[in-house]
C-alpha cells in the first residue's frame, strides 16, 4: 500500500468514526447502544478494582477488572451465562495449573503437561467461547512465582467477584433491550420485497433479457438472506427480554414479538412464490432453449398486478413497522381488495388465451399460479389480530 492510500484510507477512517460519534450523539442506534455499553464496562472495571484492592485487599486485585470488563455483553442473559461458563473454565485453568506447578516444581515441565490438557478441556463445547479462559488463566498460574493453594484460592474468588460486578452492572445500569435491530431488518425485508416487485413490473414493459431476468431473480432470493437476518435480530431481542428488570422495555419486546414473527413468516411465502415468478420469467428469457416469452397483451395487466402487490407489501409491512398509523390496517385491506380484483382480471385475461402449443400453456398457467400465490401469501396470515 502506498502513502497516499495509507492517507486515504486513515481519512475514511476518521470520516467513519466522525459519522459514527454524530450519530451516537444525535439520537438512539446501534452506535449509542456500542457507547453505552462501553461507559457500563469501564464503570464495572471501576466498582470491581475498588473492592478488590481497597476493600479486600486482595493479593491479585487485578483480575476482579478484568473479568467484570468482559462480561458486560449485549443482554443481560448472554452475561450470566458466560460469567457461569468463564467461572468454570478460570477454576479448571487455576486448579490444573496449582495442581502440576506444586507437583512437579518445574513451571517449564509445568507447562509442557498441563496446557495440553487444560486445552483439550477449554474446547468443551459447554464452556462456549469462554474455554479460552481455562489456557490464559492456565499461563497466569504458571508463570507466576511460586503456584499456592492460597494464590489459587484468591484467583478463583477474584474471577467471581468480577463475574457478580460484570453481571449486576449490565443488569442493573440501563439493562439493554434489543428491538432496534429487529425493526430494522424487518423493514428491510419489506422494503427489498416491494422493490424487487417493482423492479420485475417496471422491467416487464421495456425489452428485458436473459440478463436482467437473472438479476431479478438474484434479488428475489436476497430475501431469504435478509429474512435470515432478520429472524436472528429477533432471536436476539427476545434473549435481550431474559432476566431483564426493565419491565416497560420488556413488554414492549414481548408484545411486538408475534407480529415481527408472522411478518417474517408471510415474507418467506411471499419470497418464495416471488422466486418462482422470477425463475418462470428467466426461463421465458433465456435464447437456449427458446422459450416462449408473454406477449403485450398480458405483461401490462400483470405488471399492474405486480405494482399493485409491491404497494400492498408496503402497506403490508406499516402494520407492524409504524405502530403510530392508526389507518394501516385499513389501507392494508384497501390495497388487498384492489391485488385480489386485479387478480381476477388477469386470470379471465390468461384463461382465454388461446391452448396452442403446449409451451404457451406452460407459461401462461405458471404465470397465473404466482400471481395466486402471492396474492394468498399478502393475505394467509395478517400481521395483526381479526
Amino acid at each position: 500500500m502506498t502513502t497516499r492510500q495509507m492517507r486515504e484510507t486513515s481519512r475514511d477512517e476518521v470520516t467513519a468514526l466522525g459519522r459514527a460519534a454524530r450519530r451516537a450523539w444525535q439520537g438512539p442506534g446501534r452506535e449509542r447502544d456500542l457507547v453505552v455499553q462501553s461507559l457500563k464496562a469501564a464503570l464495572a472495571a471501576l466498582v470491581a478494582w475498588l473492592i478488590a484492592s481497597h476493600w479486600l485487599n486482595a493479593p491479585l486485585s487485578f483480575i476482579a477488572p478484568w473479568v467484570a470488563v468482559l462480561l458486560v455483553r449485549s443482554t443481560v442473559y448472554e452475561s450470566l451465562a458466560q460469567a457461569l461458563q468463564q467461572a468454570v473454565a478460570i477454576t479448571l485453568g487455576t486448579v490444573l495449573a496449582t495442581a502440576g506447578g506444586m507437583a512437579l516444581g518445574d513451571p517449564w515441565l509445568a507447562m509442557v503437561v498441563v496446557l495440553p490438557v487444560v486445552l483439550l478441556l477449554g474446547s468443551w463445547p459447554r464452556l462456549g467461547d469462554q474455554g479460552m479462559y481455562a489456557a490464559t488463566t492456565a499461563l497466569f498460574t504458571l508463570t507466576s512465582p511460586g503456584p499456592s493453594l492460597d494464590s489459587a484460592v484468591a484467583r478463583v474468588l477474584e474471577s467471581l467477584l468480577g463475574a457478580a460486578v460484570g453481571v449486576a452492572v449490565n443488569m442493573l445500569v440501563l439493562p439493554p433491550v434489543h428491538l432496534r435491530d429487529t425493526h430494522r431488518a424487518v423493514a428491510q425485508a419489506v422494503q427489498e420485497a416491494a422493490d424487487t416487485l417493482r423492479a420485475v413490473a417496471e422491467g416487464l414493459d421495456e425489452a428485458w433479457d436473459h440478463d436482467r431476468a437473472k438479476d431479478w431473480d438474484h434479488r428475489a432470493r436476497r430475501l431469504f438472506r435478509l429474512l435470515d437476518e432478520a429472524r436472528a435480530a429477533l432471536r436476539h431481542s427476545r434473549e435481550s427480554e431474559r432476566l431483564n428488570p426493565a419491565r416497560r422495555r420488556r413488554a414492549r419486546v414481548r408484545r411486538m414479538r408475534a407480529p415481527y414473527r408472522r411478518t417474517l413468516s408471510v415474507l418467506e411465502e411471499l419470497a418464495a412464490y416471488l422466486t418462482d415468478l422470477t425463475r418462470t420469467l428467466a426461463e421465458a428469457a433465456a435464447e437456449e432453449p427458446a422459450a416462449p416469452r408473454p406477449d403485450s397483451d398480458a405483461l401490462v395487466p400483470y405488471q399492474r398486478f405486480l405494482s399493485e402487490v409491491a404497494e400492498a407489501v408496503d402497506a403490508f409491512g406499516r402494520t407492524v413497522l409504524d405502530e403510530d398509523d392508526a389507518g394501516a390496517r385499513d389501507r392494508l385491506r384497501r390495497r388487498v381488495e384492489e391485488v385480489r380484483a386485479s387478480h381476477d382480471r388477469l386470470r379471465r385475461l390468461l384463461a382465454g388465451k388461446p391452448a396452442g402449443e403446449p409451451e404457451w400453456v406452460a407459461l401462461y398457467g405458471s404465470l397465473l399460479m404466482d400471481a395466486r400465490r402471492l396474492t394468498d401469501a399478502l393475505w394467509s396470515e395478517p400481521p395483526y389480530d381479526e
